[in-house]
Protein backbone atom coordinates (compact mmCIF):
# COMPACT_ATOMS: atom_id res chain seq x y z
CA UNK A 1 0.00 0.00 0.00
CA UNK A 2 1.38 3.42 -1.18
CA UNK A 3 1.99 6.60 1.75
CA UNK A 4 -1.08 9.48 1.46
CA UNK A 5 2.13 11.94 1.61
CA UNK A 6 5.59 12.15 0.35
CA UNK A 7 7.24 14.81 1.86
CA UNK A 8 10.40 16.31 0.09
CA UNK A 9 12.68 18.43 1.69
CA UNK A 10 15.55 20.42 -0.69
CA UNK A 11 18.36 20.55 2.09
CA UNK A 12 21.76 22.68 2.11
CA UNK A 13 24.08 23.02 5.25
CA UNK A 14 20.71 22.59 7.40
CA UNK A 15 22.13 20.75 10.38
CA UNK A 16 20.12 23.21 12.58
CA UNK A 17 17.17 22.61 11.29
CA UNK A 18 16.57 19.30 9.54
CA UNK A 19 15.32 17.41 12.75
CA UNK A 20 12.62 20.11 13.73
CA UNK A 21 11.58 20.24 9.86
CA UNK A 22 11.36 16.18 10.15
CA UNK A 23 10.03 15.76 13.73
CA UNK A 24 6.49 16.38 12.70
CA UNK A 25 6.19 13.11 10.27
CA UNK A 26 7.53 10.74 12.99
CA UNK A 27 4.47 9.44 14.04
CA UNK A 28 2.73 9.42 10.30
CA UNK A 29 5.83 7.63 9.12
CA UNK A 30 5.66 4.82 11.67
CA UNK A 31 1.97 4.61 10.58
CA UNK A 32 3.26 4.09 6.79
CA UNK A 33 0.91 6.87 5.89
CA UNK A 34 3.62 9.18 5.02
CA UNK A 35 7.42 9.04 3.70
CA UNK A 36 9.64 11.87 3.82
CA UNK A 37 12.47 12.24 1.28
CA UNK A 38 15.68 14.62 2.08
CA UNK A 39 17.16 15.63 -1.08
CA UNK A 40 20.74 17.13 0.14
CA UNK A 41 22.82 19.36 -2.08
CA UNK A 42 26.52 18.31 -1.18
CA UNK A 43 26.20 19.69 2.36
CA UNK A 44 29.65 20.35 4.20
CA UNK A 45 28.11 20.00 7.67
CA UNK A 46 26.04 17.05 9.51
CA UNK A 47 22.59 17.63 7.42
CA UNK A 48 22.61 14.07 5.97
CA UNK A 49 23.76 12.31 9.11
CA UNK A 50 21.06 13.62 10.77
CA UNK A 51 18.73 12.73 8.16
CA UNK A 52 19.99 9.50 8.59
CA UNK A 53 20.02 9.22 11.90
CA UNK A 54 15.78 10.26 11.56
CA UNK A 55 14.99 7.62 9.48
CA UNK A 56 14.30 9.01 6.38
CA UNK A 57 15.42 8.79 2.56
CA UNK A 58 18.26 10.60 1.33
CA UNK A 59 20.09 11.38 -1.17
CA UNK A 60 22.74 14.17 -3.32
CA UNK A 61 21.96 15.91 -5.42
CA UNK A 62 22.10 19.48 -7.09
CA UNK A 63 23.12 22.35 -8.35
CA UNK A 64 19.73 23.89 -7.24
CA UNK A 65 16.27 23.26 -5.27
CA UNK A 66 14.06 22.90 -8.28
CA UNK A 67 16.68 20.11 -9.37
CA UNK A 68 16.62 18.87 -5.57
CA UNK A 69 12.77 19.16 -5.91
CA UNK A 70 12.22 16.78 -9.04
CA UNK A 71 14.49 14.00 -7.91
CA UNK A 72 12.54 13.64 -4.76
CA UNK A 73 9.59 13.26 -6.52
CA UNK A 74 10.93 10.79 -8.74
CA UNK A 75 11.96 8.80 -5.71
CA UNK A 76 8.48 9.45 -4.11
CA UNK A 77 5.53 7.35 -3.75
CA UNK A 78 3.03 9.05 -2.30
CA UNK A 79 -0.59 10.44 -4.19
CA UNK A 80 0.70 13.86 -3.16
CA UNK A 81 3.87 15.26 -2.85
CA UNK A 82 4.49 18.12 -0.09
CA UNK A 83 7.65 20.31 -0.77
CA UNK A 84 8.63 21.87 2.31
CA UNK A 85 12.14 24.03 2.72
CA UNK A 86 14.28 22.83 5.92
CA UNK A 87 13.52 26.13 8.14
CA UNK A 88 9.64 25.21 7.68
CA UNK A 89 7.93 22.90 10.58
CA UNK A 90 4.49 21.51 9.92
CA UNK A 91 2.02 21.48 12.54
CA UNK A 92 0.76 19.04 13.97
CA UNK A 93 -2.87 20.06 13.43
CA UNK A 94 -2.27 20.74 9.97
CA UNK A 95 -0.64 17.92 8.69
CA UNK A 96 -3.61 15.79 10.13
CA UNK A 97 -5.48 18.60 7.47
CA UNK A 98 -3.65 17.98 4.28
CA UNK A 99 -3.99 13.52 5.39
CA UNK A 100 -7.95 14.54 5.64
CA UNK A 101 -8.10 16.72 2.46
CA UNK A 102 -6.44 13.78 0.86
CA UNK A 103 -8.30 11.06 1.49
CA UNK A 104 -11.72 13.07 1.72
CA UNK A 105 -14.25 12.08 -1.30
CA UNK A 106 -13.63 15.19 -3.17
CA UNK A 107 -9.68 15.89 -2.70
CA UNK A 108 -7.96 19.55 -4.15
CA UNK A 109 -5.32 18.72 -7.20
CA UNK A 110 -3.17 21.31 -5.33
CA UNK A 111 -3.09 23.16 -2.11
CA UNK A 112 -1.56 26.32 -0.23
CA UNK A 113 -0.91 26.55 3.06
CA UNK A 114 -0.92 29.23 5.48
CA UNK A 115 2.40 30.72 6.48
CA UNK A 116 3.99 31.79 9.70
CA UNK A 117 6.86 32.91 10.47
CA UNK A 118 8.70 32.90 13.70
CA UNK A 119 10.13 35.63 16.10
CA UNK A 120 9.49 37.95 18.33
CA UNK A 121 8.32 41.71 18.69
CA UNK A 122 6.73 44.35 16.37
CA UNK A 123 8.59 43.22 13.09
CA UNK A 124 7.85 39.99 13.50
CA UNK A 125 4.23 40.98 14.17
CA UNK A 126 4.18 42.91 11.02
CA UNK A 127 5.66 40.17 8.54
CA UNK A 128 3.17 37.55 9.66
CA UNK A 129 0.39 40.39 8.97
CA UNK A 130 2.35 40.75 5.88
CA UNK A 131 2.33 37.53 4.68
CA UNK A 132 -1.63 36.97 5.56
CA UNK A 133 -2.37 39.11 2.61
CA UNK A 134 -0.67 36.89 0.22
CA UNK A 135 -2.49 33.65 0.30
CA UNK A 136 -3.35 31.77 -2.70
CA UNK A 137 -2.42 34.79 -4.69
CA UNK A 138 0.12 34.79 -7.41
CA UNK A 139 2.53 36.05 -4.97
CA UNK A 140 1.95 32.86 -2.99
CA UNK A 141 3.71 29.34 -3.96
CA UNK A 142 1.03 25.83 -3.95
CA UNK A 143 2.83 23.41 -1.86
CA UNK A 144 0.85 20.03 -2.21
CA UNK A 145 0.22 18.38 -5.48
CA UNK A 146 -1.23 15.18 -6.35
CA UNK A 147 1.72 13.12 -7.77
CA UNK A 148 -0.10 12.30 -10.91
CA UNK A 149 -0.87 15.93 -11.86
CA UNK A 150 3.02 17.14 -10.55
CA UNK A 151 4.49 14.20 -12.99
CA UNK A 152 1.45 15.49 -15.80
CA UNK A 153 2.52 19.12 -15.97
CA UNK A 154 6.51 18.05 -15.58
CA UNK A 155 7.56 19.46 -12.43
CA UNK A 156 9.32 22.40 -11.13
CA UNK A 157 11.51 24.29 -14.49
CA UNK A 158 15.12 23.68 -13.45
CA UNK A 159 15.89 26.49 -15.18
CA UNK A 160 14.69 28.47 -13.04
CA UNK A 161 15.70 29.77 -9.47
CA UNK A 162 13.72 31.61 -6.64
CA UNK A 163 11.03 32.09 -9.31
CA UNK A 164 9.93 28.37 -9.85
CA UNK A 165 7.16 28.44 -7.44
CA UNK A 166 5.40 30.93 -9.30
CA UNK A 167 6.35 29.31 -12.25
CA UNK A 168 4.73 25.67 -11.28
CA UNK A 169 1.78 27.45 -9.60
CA UNK A 170 0.80 29.01 -13.76
CA UNK A 171 1.26 25.38 -14.94
CA UNK A 172 -0.82 24.03 -12.59
CA UNK A 173 -3.85 26.69 -12.67
CA UNK A 174 -3.55 26.21 -16.42
CA UNK A 175 -5.07 22.27 -16.27
CA UNK A 176 -6.83 22.72 -13.22
CA UNK A 177 -9.05 25.08 -10.48
CA UNK A 178 -9.43 22.60 -7.75
CA UNK A 179 -6.58 24.42 -5.46
CA UNK A 180 -7.23 24.96 -1.89
CA UNK A 181 -5.91 26.62 0.73
CA UNK A 182 -5.15 25.11 4.43
CA UNK A 183 -6.86 26.49 7.06
CA UNK A 184 -3.38 25.79 9.23
CA UNK A 185 -0.05 26.76 8.82
CA UNK A 186 3.36 26.21 8.11
CA UNK A 187 6.18 27.39 10.29
CA UNK A 188 8.83 29.25 8.69
CA UNK A 189 11.81 29.62 10.77
CA UNK A 190 13.87 32.63 10.09
CA UNK A 191 15.07 33.30 13.42
CA UNK A 192 18.16 31.67 12.39
CA UNK A 193 18.16 34.17 9.54
CA UNK A 194 19.71 37.86 10.38
CA UNK A 195 18.18 40.81 8.25
CA UNK A 196 21.63 40.84 6.48
CA UNK A 197 20.98 37.38 5.16
CA UNK A 198 17.29 38.27 4.60
CA UNK A 199 18.11 40.89 1.91
CA UNK A 200 21.29 38.93 0.43
CA UNK A 201 18.50 36.49 0.27
CA UNK A 202 16.00 38.57 -1.67
CA UNK A 203 18.92 40.57 -3.87
CA UNK A 204 19.97 36.52 -5.05
CA UNK A 205 16.57 35.62 -6.02
CA UNK A 206 15.71 39.23 -7.88
CA UNK A 207 18.73 38.62 -9.75
CA UNK A 208 17.15 35.27 -11.38
CA UNK A 209 14.04 37.29 -12.19
CA UNK A 210 14.86 37.79 -15.73
CA UNK A 211 15.14 34.44 -16.48
CA UNK A 212 11.12 34.06 -15.62
CA UNK A 213 10.91 37.10 -17.37
CA UNK A 214 11.78 35.55 -20.62
CA UNK A 215 9.46 32.40 -20.01
CA UNK A 216 6.69 34.29 -19.45
CA UNK A 217 6.53 37.74 -20.91
CA UNK A 218 5.43 40.89 -19.46
CA UNK A 219 1.70 39.50 -19.18
CA UNK A 220 -0.60 40.69 -16.65
CA UNK A 221 0.54 38.38 -13.62
CA UNK A 222 4.38 38.35 -14.10
CA UNK A 223 3.25 42.93 -13.96
CA UNK A 224 1.45 41.75 -10.88
CA UNK A 225 3.78 39.63 -9.10
CA UNK A 226 7.16 42.38 -10.13
CA UNK A 227 5.35 45.10 -10.76
CA UNK A 228 5.15 48.14 -7.79
CA UNK A 229 1.19 48.57 -7.77
CA UNK A 230 0.60 45.07 -6.94
CA UNK A 231 2.91 44.45 -4.80
CA UNK A 232 3.03 47.58 -2.88
CA UNK A 233 -0.60 48.15 -2.91
CA UNK A 234 -3.19 46.25 -4.63
CA UNK A 235 -3.02 42.81 -3.03
CA UNK A 236 -3.50 44.67 0.47
CA UNK A 237 -7.01 45.90 -1.05
CA UNK A 238 -7.98 43.60 -3.16
CA UNK A 239 -11.20 41.30 -2.27
CA UNK A 240 -12.15 43.67 0.85
CA UNK A 241 -8.36 42.81 2.75
CA UNK A 242 -8.74 46.69 2.44
CA UNK A 243 -10.78 46.30 6.26
CA UNK A 244 -7.85 44.39 7.73
CA UNK A 245 -5.84 47.26 6.78
CA UNK A 246 -8.00 49.77 8.72
CA UNK A 247 -8.37 47.84 11.91
CA UNK A 248 -4.41 47.39 11.65
CA UNK A 249 -2.80 50.55 11.08
CA UNK A 250 0.12 50.23 12.95
CA UNK A 251 1.06 46.99 11.53
CA UNK A 252 0.43 48.12 8.25
CA UNK A 253 2.74 51.06 8.54
CA UNK A 254 5.51 48.79 9.95
CA UNK A 255 5.25 46.34 7.60
CA UNK A 256 4.98 49.53 4.31
CA UNK A 257 8.35 50.60 5.89
CA UNK A 258 10.01 47.13 5.75
CA UNK A 259 8.77 46.54 2.75
CA UNK A 260 10.37 49.62 0.64
CA UNK A 261 13.56 48.85 2.33
CA UNK A 262 13.42 45.08 0.79
CA UNK A 263 12.47 46.54 -2.53
CA UNK A 264 14.78 48.90 -2.62
CA UNK A 265 17.40 46.46 -2.19
CA UNK A 266 15.51 43.99 -4.72
CA UNK A 267 15.21 46.79 -7.64
CA UNK A 268 18.56 47.03 -6.75
CA UNK A 269 20.09 44.36 -7.51
CA UNK A 270 17.52 43.32 -10.33
CA UNK A 271 18.96 46.37 -12.39
CA UNK A 272 22.28 45.25 -11.77
CA UNK A 273 21.94 41.72 -13.80
CA UNK A 274 19.90 43.67 -16.88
Amino acid sequence: MHPTLSVIIPTKNEQDNIANCCAPFAEALEKGICEVIVVDNFSTDSTLELAASLGVQFYSIGPERSTQRNYGASQAIGQYLLFLDADMILQKETLEELLQRCNSQNPPDAMYIREYRVGKGLKAKARNFERSFYDATCIDGLRLFKRKLFMQIGGYDEALTGTEDWDIDRRVLAVTKNVALSNGLLIHNEKLLSTKKLLEKKAYYASKISDYQKKWGNDKITRKQLGLWYRFVWVFLEKGKWLKVIRHPILFTVMMLERIRIGAVYLKARNSYK
